[in-house]
């Protein structure tokens, strides 16, 4: 279908000839000789041109007062003005109010051509970008905080107020896998700065000096390696939301310097000389039990108090096991799409199985089971066999084999013959090596060649016990 072009132009001969060369390069080409005109196209008829030729002056009104009607509506579309009287000013507004290109008359028709090109090319790009965000808004409302139960219910009306008022920062509690994830993208989405940027970190997978120059920026030769700017994730979070996932992992220090820049909007860089206005609303989330860690003196008060503006805690999937009627068909549905499959019958015994365990991983481990039953089914009937549910709650056995100690007491041995998913067996070498390391993390993490921060992340996955706890 070729896209609208619309020349909106009260010379006759002009307007028509205009309308006629783009008709014959394949465009849907509509002309417009009045303000009047212009509108009817634009508001009544709904052409949405993806280029608007217009003339400046016109017998009825000027283009660039229909331009700032049209742009407040939020039509997508670029706009090129032609005009034999343009001045410095009229320019500089076009050019304020977002049109493509300014051109005098008589115009080269071989370089408006190739600036109606360059118009239709940022066009679609809007378009696209205009497409996602309304995508990613359809997404994530309310209602895709799945489930029928009184506390589902609950978490939906909070979220849906919370999403109606300007509120500064919220945290949001909850174990692993319960959708704090999910609940912080559809407060962003559905509030009033859906369309500023929703910038996500996750503050126990990064080393304390890296989390530090990502949050914050840095300027060149602030440090070892620091070979440019760096703008950091708070000064890209400028007009949108701040999500801090597992909040509670934030080094002590970084706590006082978070607290400064969201008390002060303001945010000073690495190696900077000047602090920088940042309007950032903090989304922060935590499997831990904060006003423990305040107790503790792990955790400050201070931020802890201004990041609880608002609090919302999320229930663990054990709690709430008549949504897995509402979540259950979601997922397969989501599968079936992905991979083409078929799977449409879920036999009562396993429906009894899934309901009789108590998911410690929550809603995130129902989504990977469903993933695993509905990628390697053989037929339209969920399938028993992938479900590994028994291997999940032990963390060590599988239904057709399970984990050992080699004879040489140092190797773990795992079988691979489908019985494990890559989280269990993930899972048991970690519990493994922690028992070998009295539960010591830091210990722990050498052994395996990793970092602290990222052991942790994984300890806090799947639950297990540390030294530190």
């Amino acid at each position: 279908m070729a896209e609208a072009l619309l020349v909106i132009e009260d010379e006759p001969l002009l307007g028509s000839e205009l309308q006629g060369e783009f008709a014959d390069q394949g465009w849907d080409a509509h002309l417009a000789p009045s303000i009047k005109e212009a509108k009817k196209l634009l508001l009544e008829r709904d052409i949405q041109p993806l280029v608007v030729l217009s003339d400046m002056n016109l017998p009825d009104g000027n283009g660039l007062d229909l331009l700032e009607q049209i742009r407040s509506k939020c039509i997508i579309g670029e706009w090129i003005f032609l005009t034999a009287y343009g001045g410095v000013s009229d320019s500089v507004r076009a050019l304020k109010l977002g049109a493509f290109d300014f051109l005098e008359k008589p115009c080269d028709p071989d370089r408006l051509a190739i600036v109606v090109a360059g118009a239709a090319r940022s066009a679609r790009a809007q378009r696209r970008l205009h497409d996602e965000e309304l995508s990613k808004s359809g997404r994530y409302t309310p209602d895709a905080f799945l489930g029928h139960s009184a506390k589902s219910v609950e978490i939906r009306d909070m979220l849906s107020r919370l999403s109606g008022v300007p509120f500064s920062a919220v945290t949001i509690t909850g174990e692993t896998g319960t959708g704090k994830g999910l609940s912080a993208r559809i407060l962003h989405h559905n509030g009033e700065r859906a369309n500023g940027p929703l910038v996500e970190v996750n503050c126990a997978a990064l080393p304390r000096d890296l989390l530090e120059a990502e949050l914050f920026g840095h300027e060149a030769g602030a440090f070892t390696g620091a070979k440019g700017r760096h703008r950091g994730l708070i000064e890209q979070a400028n007009g949108g939301s701040l999500f801090l996932d597992e909040i509670g992992e934030l080094a002590y220090d970084l706590q006082a310097k978070l607290l400064k820049t969201i008390e002060d909007r303001r945010v000073r860089r690495i190696g900077g000389e000047r602090e920088i206005e940042v309007d950032v609303r903090i989304i922060a989330a935590t499997n831990r039990d904060l006003e423990a860690r305040v107790a503790d003196k792990r955790f400050r008060a201070d931020l802890f108090h201004r990041l609880s503006v608002f609090r919302l805690e999320l229930p663990p999937l054990r709690y709430r096991k008549e949504d897995i009627e509402d979540l259950l068909p979601t997922f397969i549905q989501e599968f079936n799409l992905a991979a083409g499959r078929q799977v449409e019958t879920v036999p009562d015994a396993i429906y009894r199985r899934l309901i009789d365990y108590d998911w410690p991983g929550n809603v995130r481990e129902l989504r990977n089971v469903v993933e695993r039953c509905v990628l390697l089914a053989d037929s339209s009937v969920f399938p028993a066999r992938w479900l590994h549910l028994d291997a999940a709650s032990q963390g060590i056995q599988g239904d057709s084999g399970s984990v050992s100690i080699g004879p040489d007491g140092k190797t773990l041995c795992l079988p691979l013959d489908g019985s494990f998913s890559l989280d269990e067996m993930e899972r048991s070498i970690l519990t493994e090596v922690l028992a070998r390391n009295s539960s010591n993390v830091s210990l722990s993490a050498r052994v395996l060649g990793t970092t602290r921060e990222k052991l942790r992340y994984r300890v806090q996955k799947y639950q297990l016990k540390t030294a530190d706890e």
